[in-house]
């Protein structure tokens, strides 16, 4: 091959890579959800359990490691410490609409106090979105631990 050939090939992969690694361009809803969600994991960290009494609806269903609960039960958890959303590392986020739904897929390093111990898990996080009334409604928030680190 020669040099020409070889930095051809070299400026399209570089190019492509580029393209691939621009983060894509979010339309307003897609943008309304994400902020919704970010939100979300600030009210959880703070303990602000107003804030997010008001987001989750009353049938919401929370899916953790050890179990799963309603609504009422996610806002003890929280409010009592029992675990400490400390804070999400977020590092990427997708939201895809239907009907009335919106669902964020995110993958998230999630630094939190459990039983007392800082733990630090890496998470595949699905939360779903139900719009009522006009406002966003929080009806599940699932975590699925990913293998390794």
């Amino acid at each position: 091959m020669n040099r020409l050939t070889l930095s051809l090939i070299t400026a399209v992969i570089c190019f492509i890579t580029a393209v691939a690694q621009q983060p894509a361009t979010l339309s307003p809803a897609e943008q309304e959800i994400i902020n919704l969600s970010n939100a979300k994991w600030q009210w959880m960290s703070d303990k602000n359990v107003d804030e997010l009494s008001e987001l989750f609806h009353d049938t919401a269903q929370f899916v953790h490691m050890g179990g799963y609960w309603g609504k009422d039960a996610e806002l003890t958890t929280i409010k009592n410490g029992a675990i400490w959303y400390k804070k999400a590392e977020i590092h990427n986020q997708e939201v895809k609409f239907a009907g009335p739904t919106a669902t964020v897929y995110s993958t998230i390093h999630l630094n939190s106090v459990v039983g007392g111990n800082n733990v630090r898990f890496p998470f595949f996080v699905t939360e779903t979105y139900l719009k009522e009334e006009g406002k966003w409604k929080l009806i599940t928030l699932v975590f699925t631990k990913t293998l390794g680190e």
